[in-house]
């Protein structure tokens, strides 16, 4: 439990899932906890645990010194944060930004917090509701360090992992959005890949345990690439790019021939042949990352 000082006490605006997972992560850490939402009747179950419900957000921000906002988007974030009377209740004081949006997004909510006299920190959630107020949670934090360091005993309240990744503001939702690429691309692969295979008379429930078996593969082969795309290195010895093309050609037919739509496949071969015309077919798949970014030269 936290003790109670001045710096325990915390405002969260925005009580969607995320929102009351974050306030009642705080409330079970002892934090003082005031909650704001929109919509209103989302915080019965917070108030009956101890949060204090404020009636607009200018009295929830005025409640603490720290303010965390979690909302859909910085669309909604802006026609909370950019009304006079919550701007003026936020100077002097710091924002923790945890809505998902894009890095210029990110850059923008900091030029505009600074030009108000706000302590802003930008930030991302990498795991789900669930994990919130446990150690498998993770957070992504850009922004001033020294700002950074004087509110993370109360960040931690939040449980899990907190990475700060530097101080241009950008940084955290830049990591977020090539995470979800990650994450969203992976998951449409696999949600083609059961059309595929039900298609073919395999259950998802007969397929899923192999599939397993391929996300395991997976770790030391991030790795790796990483490696080769920061080196500008992309040995492909063990699997050049012409054998993924063929691959992928293969996955193409296949669905095509059910009526499957292969049109994110037939894309990533795009982009595997289009290397390999440019003499690069001995080198391995992830070279691909220079046809993919226009302002490097293959």
């Amino acid at each position: 439990m936290i003790q109670h000082t001045d710096q325990s006490a915390v405002t969260v605006l925005g009580l969607g899932p995320m929102g009351r997972a974050l306030a009642g992560a705080f409330l079970d850490a002892g934090v003082r906890t005031t909650v704001w939402n929109r919509t209103p009747g989302r915080d019965r179950e917070l108030a009956e645990r101890g949060a204090v419900g404020a009636p607009t957000p200018e009295a929830a921000v005025a409640a603490s010194e720290l303010t965390v906002i979690c909302v859909v988007n910085y669309d909604a974030a802006d026609a909370v944060l950019r009304r006079d009377a919550v701007t003026d209740a936020l100077r002097g004081r710091t924002l923790v930004n945890l809505t998902a949006d894009t890095p210029d997004r990110a850059r923008s909510a900091g030029a505009w917090a600074a030009e108000h006299g706000i302590g802003y920190l930008d930030g991302a959630i990498m795991t789900p509701t669930t994990t919130i107020g446990t150690p498998a949670a993770v957070f992504l934090h850009s922004g001033p360090e020294e700002l950074y360091r004087r509110h993370r005993p109360l960040l931690d309240a939040l449980g899990g992992t907190h990475t700060h990744l530097g101080e241009e503001i950008g940084r955290a939702a830049a990591y977020d959005i090539a995470l979800l690429d990650v994450f969203w691309t992976a998951m449409a692969g696999y949600a083609h890949a059961l059309a595929v295979a039900r298609a073919e008379g395999v259950t998802a429930r007969e397929l899923a345990p192999f599939a397993k078996g391929i996300g395991a593969i997976l770790p030391p082969l991030f790795e790796q690439a990483a490696r080769d795309v920061d080196s500008g290195a992309f040995p492909g010895e063990g699997n050049p790019i012409t054998s993924a093309a063929s691959s992928m050609a293969h996955i193409v037919h296949v669905s095509e021939a059910h009526g499957i739509d292969a049109s994110v496949m037939r894309a990533a071969e795009g982009w595997a042949r289009r290397v390999i015309g440019k003499g690069h077919g001995a080198d391995g798949f992830i070279r691909i990352t220079e046809i993919l970014n226009p302002r490097v030269l293959v």
